[in-house]
């Protein structure tokens, strides 16, 4: 087949005078070059796309491809990470990683949380903070924690998150609401242990990966896997492997994890966050249908390291995941 790469470079933006944060979720050269390769080893042609307006200027250019290996972010809006499968959708050209919907209803993880609790699934109480008026409306017990309602990567993340006085809730929302041009999600804080949990395949045919526990060393930011502790994640977080069948509280999170992806449509691969409560019961924080996959920093990759799946091996099953779901129709003429 002949495959496509859509995806944001981090340098590309930072070129074009985007700061550090903005472009925190983009994806470096190594990135792309480790994708491509894996998916040329998989017996495949690749064609570099690059992002969006790319993306439009080569459709309208005339380049079809038949299917496209999707890892961008997006920069603008808060559906933005719908707008390639959305684009591509309209062009009947299968991509990669989950459809506009779930990625535009995923981003928005008071969406979200909306959904997996009205699914049964545990997750915490919150309430959306819309404007400066709403703060006065959070009726939830002490401590919060409080965050950007579609960010990533830690984005607006860090020890004031953990709220624990109405002048705190305040303060917080205001700046984040002022930063971010975004609502605010405030939910009840969780102060058990944190798991991010990898998933592969769609639907029924979804399976969990392997789980790692996310572990704050002393000199870390407290009780907040937050944008510092993200970026400085070599000298400030330890991930351990954990195992279902000898922890109940990692098998309870990989059955709500894997049982969230299925109810939420997710595809071929991906990662959800759980976070236990004061009693070990873990709760949904939110999902991540477009998980980063640097081969050596990257969440999901490690996982794959760790089970003995290796890079390669889980690039091509995300891909089969992905062809065996959609009809690739006559391919693309590579000459």
């Amino acid at each position: 087949m002949k495959i496509g790469l859509t995806y944001d470079l981090r340098s590309e933006y930072l070129a074009m005078g985007y700061d550090r944060e903005t472009t925190a979720e983009f994806d470096r050269e190594d990135t792309i070059d480790a994708i491509d390769q894996a998916i040329r080893e998989c017996g495949h042609e690749t064609v570099r796309i690059g992002h969006l307006k790319q993306l439009v200027a080569r459709l309208a250019n005339g380049e079809r491809w038949d299917l496209v290996f999707n890892i961008c972010e997006g920069l603008h809006g808060i559906a933005r990470e719908a707008q390639v499968p959305a684009l591509l959708e309209g062009y009947q050209i299968p991509c990669v990683f989950s459809d506009s919907l779930m990625m535009a209803v995923c981003l928005h993880k008071g969406l979200t949380k909306t959904l997996v609790a009205r699914a049964g699934l545990s997750t915490a109480q919150f309430y959306v903070v819309e404007s400066p008026q709403d703060i006065t409306s959070v009726a939830l017990p002490y401590p919060l924690f409080a965050k950007p309602v579609a960010e990533g990567t830690g984005k607006g993340v860090s020890a004031a998150s953990v709220i624990r006085t109405e002048e705190e809730l305040r303060s917080v929302c205001v700046e984040l609401l002022n930063r971010f041009q975004q609502p605010v999600l405030v939910e009840t804080f969780l102060p058990g242990r944190e798991f991010t949990v990898g998933i592969l395949g769609t639907g029924e045919n979804a399976r969990v990966l392997g789980t790692l526990e996310v572990k704050l060393l002393s000199n870390a930011e407290q009780d907040a896997y937050s944008y510092v502790n993200k970026e400085r994640y070599k000298e400030l977080v330890q991930y351990t492997l954990v195992y279902p069948q000898s922890d109940p509280e990692v098998a309870e999170s990989e059955t709500l994890a894997l049982t969230a992806w299925r109810e939420l449509k997710g595809r071929d691969g991906g990662r959800i966050d759980v976070r236990s409560d004061g009693n070990g019961r873990p709760a949904f924080i939110e999902v991540n249908p477009l998980a980063g996959l640097h081969p050596e920093h990257s969440d999901l990759p490690m996982i794959a390291t760790k089970v003995g799946l290796g890079y390669q091996n889980l690039i091509r099953q995300i891909l089969d995941s992905a062809t065996e779901r959609v009809q690739i129709r006559q391919p693309v003429n590579s000459g």
